[in-house]
C-alpha cells in the first residue's frame, strides 16, 4: 500500500501545511505500519517553468519532429502521471499564496493534465481513490470576513482533484496562520490556535479514514 505526498510550501521550517500533513501521514502509518510514502516536494524542487508550454507544443508536433526539449517535457509529464497512478491514496499539502494556488503547484497540475490518461477526456484512472487536501491560509476568508471570496485556490483545487481527477477528496484547512507573526492580527491569535488544532484533529481523522479505505479494499 502506498501514499503519494505532495508538499508545496516554500518553507521547510515553520510550514503549517507540512505540519498538518505530517499528522495525516502519521495517521496513515497507524493503519499501514511500514507502508510506502512516495514524495514530491514542489516547494524545494519546483518543476521547470517552461515544461508545460514545451509539452503542449510537443502535442502539436509529429512525433518524429519533436525536439529534445519536447521529448524531455513529455517524459516528465509521464513520470508525474505515473507517480499518481501507482499510488493507492494521496496527500496534497498546499498553502494559499497571494490569494491563489502557488505557481509551482499550477505548473505541476498543468503538466500532469498534458498526459492523456489524466487530462480532460481521459479515463480517470484515479477515480474513487481517497485523498486528503491540506490547506493553510494566512488570513481569514470565511463567510462574513472582509476577504470572503478572496481564496481562489480552494475552489480550484477541489475542481482539479475532485472533478477532473475524480478523487474522493477530504479537506482540512488552518486559517489565520500569520496571526502569530503579524502584530495587526494579535487579537486573532486565539482563533488561529483553535483553527490549527481543529485542522490537526481533522487531519488525523482523514488520515485514518483513507488508510482504512485502502486496507479494506486490499
Amino acid at each position: 500500500m502506498s501514499l503519494f505526498r505532495l508538499d508545496a510550501s516554500i518553507r521547510r521550517e515553520g510550514s503549517v501545511t507540512r505540519q498538518v500533513a505530517d499528522t495525516v501521514e502519521a495517521a496513515w502509518h497507524a493503519e499501514h505500519p511500514g507502508g510506502a510514502v512516495n514524495r514530491r516536494d514542489l516547494g524545494t524542487e519546483p518543476l521547470p517553468a517552461d515544461a508545460w508550454l514545451t509539452a503542449v507544443s510537443a502535442g502539436m508536433s509529429p512525433a518524429e519532429q519533436r525536439s529534445g526539449a519536447q521529448l524531455e517535457a513529455t517524459r516528465l509529464a509521464t513520470t508525474l502521471a505515473d507517480e499518481l497512478i501507482a499510488a493507492d491514496a494521496y496527500l496534497f499539502a498546499v498553502p494559499l499564496y497571494n490569494f491563489g494556488v502557488p505557481h509551482h503547484v499550477k505548473a505541476w497540475i498543468d503538466l500532469l493534465l498534458t498526459d492523456p490518461r489524466l487530462g480532460p477526456g481521459g479515463d480517470q484512472p484515479l477515480a474513487g481513490r481517497p485523498a486528503v487536501l491540506v490547506l493553510a491560509r494566512g488570513g481569514g476568508y470565511g463567510p462574513g470576513t472582509p476577504r470572503e471570496g478572496w481564496d481562489h485556490a480552494t475552489p480550484y483545487l477541489r475542481r482539479i482533484f475532485g472533478d477532473v481527477l475524480g478523487l474522493d477528496l477530504h479537506v482540512t484547512a488552518a486559517e489565520l496562520t500569520l496571526a502569530g507573526v503579524n502584530p495587526a492580527m494579535a487579537e486573532l491569535r486565539g482563533l488561529a490556535e483553535q483553527s490549527l488544532n481543529d485542522a490537526h484533529g481533522t487531519a488525523e481523522t482523514h488520515g485514518r479514514s483513507i488508510g482504512k479505505r485502502v486496507r479494506d479494499a486490499a
